[in-house]
């Protein structure tokens, strides 16, 4: 067991498998040193989506456990993809889109749910990129967040 993967067992945390792609895009490209995860979504271990819009069917809360889910499916491509995260050195890049009300204004507080997972495995230097952070009226499949990535990789 990597190390990363240990400190997600003391977290408590499990990693839902790796997401299939439902379209034309790889889940993850490898270029030099760079991993770029495409849009990852809050998938839970049963194969299930987190789904709902945070200010009508969830609260800030709700919307950062999706945003966790999402960062432990993006995890779950890192390792399928690298054979262990133990290779990730840090997160450089995160977007996340939160699916949510017109008058809801607190994305990047609910994109914090990702952000602290990786801030937990990594450190506050590693664990955190730069990152945008936006509210969307849609998402596929009615999901509650979407997040893609660029870590950097050993």
């Amino acid at each position: 067991m990597s190390q990363i993967e240990k400190k997600l067992e003391a977290l408590g945390l499990q990693l839902p498998p790796a997401p299939k792609p439902v379209g034309l895009y790889k889940p993850m490209l490898i270029v030099g040193n760079l991993a770029y995860l495409s849009g990852h979504g809050p998938l839970k271990s049963d194969g299930s989506i987190m789904l709902g819009r945070v200010g009508a069917d969830l609260d800030v809360e709700g919307g950062k456990a999706a945003a966790q889910q999402t960062a432990l499916a993006m995890l779950a491509t890192l390792k399928a993809g690298l054979g262990s995260l133990d290779r990730v050195v840090r997160v450089v890049k995160l977007l996340g889109l939160v699916r949510c009300t017109d008058e809801f204004g607190q994305s990047p507080l609910v994109i914090n749910g990702c952000s602290q997972v990786f801030v937990d495995l990594w450190g506050s230097d590693l664990g955190v990129g730069v990152r945008s952070a936006l509210g969307t009226n849609s998402l596929p499949g009615g999901m509650a967040v979407e997040v893609e990535g660029i870590f950097e990789i050993q």
